[in-house]
């Protein structure tokens, strides 16, 4: 029999567009605990020796650009020019301006609000147009997909073993890719390839880092009863990568936004998460989308839950709402759409009083992926209206 398969892949916080990533959200983490209503779309690009940070901020404070980038490159792991990239040595380049005054006209009067509505959460407005997607599947505990959910893992492991001093000769650039096998009730039954490339030290030999890598992270990760003989494993294929990070590849923020959400399992509106504050809805909505989809699958009503929401620049109430269950909804998707909009508030304010997310929560989500992270304790991942939304589906 011919079972369905899926993959997805991850990358480590020392691949080069994930180094932006961090410092963009590293920016913003700092702008917010001193400015919680700043506006801020911070973006990097970094190369061999060089990180550039440009973007537009608003805000009442001037945040150290230079040591942000510098501590931030730190902790990653780029500590040794042997790298090719290093925090000490690295030029930084500062290129921010302030918002364009007609993107804030809109989002700090909403159409909604020039209506005269004495509604609070009127008052702001959608920071551009654009969808945004959340899903959630019983495939994990954490209630993500099994693809991206295990590549994550690998990818984490990575990490680990490296800051840990297991694997010594394991450099901070890194990537992962993990295929899941499906029955036809969409239960996962096996994983039937695994790839791990590390960035490792000059001197060490190809079966040492195969060895370590299978022994220290894919047998550490994986689960034991998905794999088997028939699993195929390739680790460093090439052979070798001691070349790696902005020497190897230049980066920029937001160009790992498949890795960043549900591993090309639901469809992406296209808009990138790190550096924006939460009235961008490219973020937030995509937050609070997952949120719903979460809850969705948590009360039982649906196996999966894809969840999709449209806006307009300037307007605080979506212009479309709409879930897809494919064909696993314990009730239509029609009911489920009209309890969407009975028990959660998507204008861009109540979803930032909801989720709580003018705070610097930011920088840990750089890496790794922005859902199903529970060590994180996000505020999109709780589960606080299950009752509510279980009662209102009788």
């Amino acid at each position: 029999m011919k079972y369905r398969q899926f993959t997805s892949e991850s990358v480590t916080e020392g691949h080069p567009d994930k180094v932006c990533d961090a410092i963009s959200d590293g920016v913003l983490d700092a702008i917010l605990a001193y400015d919680p209503q700043a506006h801020v779309a911070c973006e990097t690009l970094t190369t061999t020796g060089v990180v550039v940070v440009a973007g537009e901020i608003t805000a009442n404070c001037s945040p150290d650009i230079q040591a942000i980038v510098r501590n931030t490159v730190k902790e990653i792991g780029y500590t040794d020019s042997a790298m090719g990239f290093d925090y000490k040595t690295c030029a930084v380049m500062t290129c921010l301006d302030k918002q364009s005054p007609d993107i804030a006209m809109g989002v700090n009067a909403s159409i909604e609000a020039k209506s005269a509505s004495e509604d609070r959460f009127d008052s702001t407005g959608a920071g551009d147009q654009g969808m945004v997607f959340g899903l959630a599947c019983n495939e994990t505990a954490e209630l993500m997909p099994a693809p991206i959910y295990y590549a994550h893992q690998l990818t984490k492991r990575l990490a680990e073993v490296r800051k840990a001093g297991i694997l010594p000769f394991v450099w901070p650039d890194g990537k992962a890719q993990v295929s899941v096998e499906y029955d036809d009730d969409r239960k996962v039954r096996a994983i039937p390839s695994v790839v791990v490339s590390t960035q490792h030290s000059g001197d060490v030999s190809i079966e040492t880092v195969r060895e370590g890598v299978m022994e220290e992270v894919i047998k550490k990760v994986l689960p034991a009863e998905l794999l088997s003989a028939d699993t195929r494993y390739y680790i460093n294929p090439t052979g070798r990568f001691v070349v790696g990070g902005p020497q190897g590849d230049s980066g920029l923020t937001g160009r790992k936004i498949i890795v960043d959400t549900y591993g090309g399992y639901a469809r992406h509106g296209g808009g990138a998460y790190s550096g924006k504050d939460p009235t961008k809805v490219d973020r937030s909505a995509s937050y609070m989308a997952r949120y719903v989809a979460k809850h969705i699958v948590a009360a039982g009503l649906a196996t999966i839950a894809e969840v999709s929401i449209a806006y307009a620049i300037g307007v605080a109430r979506p212009v479309m709402v709409a879930v897809d269950t494919f064909g696993t909804g314990k009730i239509s998707d029609d009911r489920l759409n009209a309890l969407i909009n009975e028990c959660f508030d998507l204008r861009p304010a109540a979803i930032i009083e909801t989720l709580d997310l003018r705070r610097p929560i930011y920088r840990p989500v750089a890496a790794y992926g922005h859902f199903g992270r529970n060590e994180l304790n996000l505020p999109w991942e709780r589960l606080d209206k299950v009752e509510l939304l279980q009662a209102k589906a009788l």
